[in-house]
């Protein structure tokens, strides 16, 4: 008996393509429709060659083809449509194509799976002569084809459980740069421009300057997987000019825009930034920084990290308001993952729980989509470090496959790969890897705020509180309003614990739960700090408030909250605890 080769998976971009009214041309001209179609099936098969693809099945009138990448297939798809409609016999036909990025099953060559599925019905809701694509397909190639997209909204297709958001696609010479009052659709995710800064000083020697600040403004933000951002030259295609923002968003297709000036006076030089919703006008953020000239390459470095760094947060945050003004019934996978943020801010055992149902169903729509399955694992995470954790074993193998699952799909994704690396550090101890995971989404992007959040835990538990502290001090000066802020501070008190330092430990706790006065790792690091630093009355108040929040709270579920903290830090910690009145 032949041995029979394994089904293989991989991730494909898809493209499903149809005659349009073949079998009516048939009635009235059968000779003539067999030899369009003839002409037709040369040229689709010529250019799936030429762009890269192969022919996996035909069925009729129909085609279906596999590229290896999305880019491939749409310029295909492109090709195709344009050469139809030149005049001549194969104009007698239309073909409807439609286009899907995810992945399939090759047995023996022929291709299975949802993706396969989700390309043929794409192609049926095409108008004839038109392209169909998948919010998938849509950003893998946002910015890098001469093609507009219009938003259909979510499409309920048949056979596909949940509905899936689609764009029709056409050519366009200028998507960058759209004529003055024309308008092109928002992509599917956060959108920015980040317009040439105002020179201010009246000394044009500063233009450089400024210029060169925006470029790495531009630079830093495209670092963001998350974030669609318009490249430098259609930017600057408005330098000098007085622009109306709400007019550059919709020229550009960008939600978002930032815009600045720059003043040199002396030695001294000041920079103010102000983040806009292109669509409403409203200022999202504004701030100014001041710094010597004496560097000007090392001062536009520092102001474009601090930039980034300070907007980051505001462009999430906005994204989640206006994801949770959206009817639930359009929602997209995308949707599902900010309104599942919105609900895991909130730190509450309820409203975890919410967070990760709703991480779980943008996996369901986008099972590639890297930093849900992260998030869904960081809602263990939290669970783990607020003592919520109901069945530990199953529970942290939930968090374990999720993280693992996560790293695996975004190998360059820095925000999968930063919560990866936490959840994997913290609930299974694989402090190294995880370390490296960290540092490998530090750099890809250096003004990850999380990322530097993220390290300064890990500095933590492997006994190394200075650079814990230097790691946490970046994270807050890069995001000095994040809504993590008070995790930041307890994770810092903790640091000046582990080195002896307990007054400033007190002092860091309380900053935390000023912030969040239910974070119960704030207080216990309160009760022991209290308990080194000799002031035991204030120890025993930390610890009754931590019993109000947990009554079943004891010293053994401390240890499982920290379970890769052995060291006799933890059983200072632990004794502390104790001390001050929690039980065993």
């Amino acid at each position: 008996m032949a041995h029979q080769a394994q089904p293989e998976h991989r991730l494909a971009a898809i493209m499903a393509s149809d005659v349009v009214g073949y079998s009516k041309l048939m009635q009235a001209d059968e000779a003539g429709a067999l030899s369009a179609l003839s002409a037709i099936r040369a040229l689709v098969q010529k250019e799936i060659s030429q762009h890269r693809g192969r022919i996996a099945n035909t069925a009729g009138d129909s085609v279906l083809a596999e590229f290896g990448s999305a880019v491939d297939a749409v310029s295909c798809a492109l090709a195709i449509q344009e050469k139809l409609r030149a005049p001549g016999e194969i104009a007698m036909l239309a073909l409807r194509i439609g286009i899907h990025l995810g992945d399939v099953v090759d047995r023996d060559g022929d291709l299975f799976g949802t993706a396969v599925n989700v390309a043929a019905r794409l192609e049926g809701i095409a108008e004839p002569a038109g392209i169909v694509v998948s919010a998938a397909v849509r950003d893998a190639i946002a910015g890098k084809l001469a093609a507009s997209f219009t938003d259909l909204g979510p499409q309920a297709l048949k056979n596909i459980a949940e509905p899936l958001r689609a764009f029709a696609l056409s050519p366009d010479p200028a998507p960058r740069t759209a004529p003055a009052g024309a308008s092109l659709s928002l992509p599917g995710k956060p959108s920015i421009a980040v317009l040439p800064f105002d020179n201010l000083s009246g000394d044009r020697e500063q233009e450089y300057f400024a210029d060169g600040m925006v470029e790495e403004i531009i630079t830093a933000l495209s670092r963001m997987r998350w974030l669609f951002v318009i490249a430098r030259n259609s930017s600057f295609t408005y330098k000098g000019r007085a622009v109306d923002v709400k007019q550059v968003g919709r020229e550009l297709g960008v939600r978002y825009v930032l815009e600045g000036s720059v003043r040199k006076s002396g030695s001294r030089v000041r920079i103010t930034g102000q983040l806009i919703d292109a669509a409403t006008g409203t200022h999202l953020w504004a701030d100014r920084f001041d710094g010597a000239v004496e560097d000007v390459f090392e001062l536009q470095d520092q102001v474009a990290s601090k930039v980034v760094g300070a907007i980051s947060p505001r462009l999430e945050q906005a994204e989640i308001d206006r994801a949770t003004r959206k009817p639930t019934e359009s929602l997209d996978a995308y949707d599902y993952y900010l309104r599942g943020l919105a609900a895991f801010n909130q730190w509450s055992r309820s409203a975890n729980e919410e967070a990760l149902l709703l991480f779980n169903r943008a996996i369901a729509l986008d099972p590639q989509f890297a930093s849900a399955y992260a998030m869904a694992a960081q809602c263990y995470d939290q669970r783990l470090l607020s003592g919520w954790i109901a069945d530990r074993s199953n529970e942290i193998g939930d968090m374990a496959r999720l993280a693992r699952q996560a790293v695996n799909l975004g190998k360059d994704d820095a925000v999968a790969l930063c919560t990866g690396g936490l959840c994997l550090s913290i609930g299974l101890g694989e402090l190294d890897f995880g370390a490296a995971l960290i540092d490998r989404a530090l750099a890809l992007d250096p003004n990850l705020v999380a990322g530097w959040h993220h390290s300064g835990w890990i500095k933590v538990l492997v006994g190394d509180p200075d650079a814990a502290i230097e790691r946490l001090a970046r994270a807050m000066r890069l995001s000095p309003h994040d809504p993590y802020l008070f995790g930041m501070q307890t994770a810092t008190g903790l640091s000046h614990f582990v080195a002896g330092r307990y007054r400033e430990a007190a002092t860091w706790a309380e900053a935390a739960l000023a912030l969040n006065p239910q974070f119960a790792g704030a207080l216990r690091l309160l009760a022991a700090s209290h308990v080194m630093a000799g002031r035991h009355d204030e120890a025993r108040a930390a610890t009754a408030r931590l019993l109000a929040l947990d009554p079943g709270m004891t010293i053994s579920d401390v240890r499982n909250i920290l379970p890769t903290w052995r060291s006799e830090k933890l059983d200072r910690y632990e004794e502390a605890l104790r001390s001050a009145g929690l039980p065993d």
